[in-house]
């Protein structure tokens, strides 16, 4: 929905990698970069796993992440495959979502999103990983492309007190229910979010939204 959250998580086709080396990563961000604003849709958090994505964007209109995956997906598997000598596809079929609503869920996903890699074992700490936008979210490291979303940017008065508000969201890992809630309503392409978010979002879209746990998740 134009002006909603959406958390977005794309696969590696049979979980298999699909970033074998930093060139890959780094051309993936250049691509991801400039489709991104072609298509309007505005990234606030990402990360690039091994054999998947993750990306939390709200779209100008209810077309563009589609617009975006595809577009990215089809530059992307063309430049590996003529870079590293293969073929077909790379990617597992269509991306999975799930709308976000809500303060506490929009920050819950930033911090799902750059949590990734810790919960993975691939780094003690977040700022550690190279590859996701916590060193901008969290640390103020230039990026040509993220962009803070209003829950964000009501962390704080000014720059350096969102960074400090930011960082002490990481103090502790994110509970293991919410962990579960993001990752089952975005499998489903469902909703997360409060009653009150379910309400506004089912009388945009003019039918029946079965959210996942509704609430807001503790900080």
């Amino acid at each position: 929905m134009p002006g909603v959250p959406l958390h977005l998580v794309q696969r590696g086709v049979d979980r298999q990698r699909c970033f074998f080396d930093d060139a890959d990563r780094r051309a993936y961000l250049d691509d991801l970069a400039e489709i991104a604003a072609e298509v309007g849709c505005a990234i606030h958090a990402y990360v690039l796993m091994t054999n998947h994505i993750h990306l939390l964007l709200t779209p100008r209109d209810e077309t563009a992440p589609a617009r975006l995956m595809n577009r990215l997906g089809r530059r992307y598997v063309r430049r590996i495959n003529d870079r590293h000598g293969r073929t077909g596809t790379l990617w597992e079929g269509r991306f999975r979502s799930c709308l976000t609503g809500d303060e506490g869920y929009v920050l819950a996903c930033y911090r799902y999103i750059e949590l990734n890699p810790v919960r993975a074992c691939l780094t003690p700490e977040p700022a550690a990983y190279l590859w996701s936008s916590h060193r901008t979210n969290a640390g103020g490291a230039p990026s040509r492309f993220v962009s803070p979303h209003e829950a964000y940017l009501a962390l704080g008065v000014d720059r350096v007190a969102r960074l400090v508000a930011y960082r002490m969201l990481f103090a502790e890992s994110l509970a293991p229910r919410v962990v579960d809630r993001i990752r089952t309503a975005t499998a489903g392409n469902a909703l997360v979010g409060s009653d009150h978010f379910r309400t506004r979002i089912e009388s945009a879209l003019g039918r029946r939204v079965v959210p996942l746990s509704p609430g807001r998740p503790r900080k």
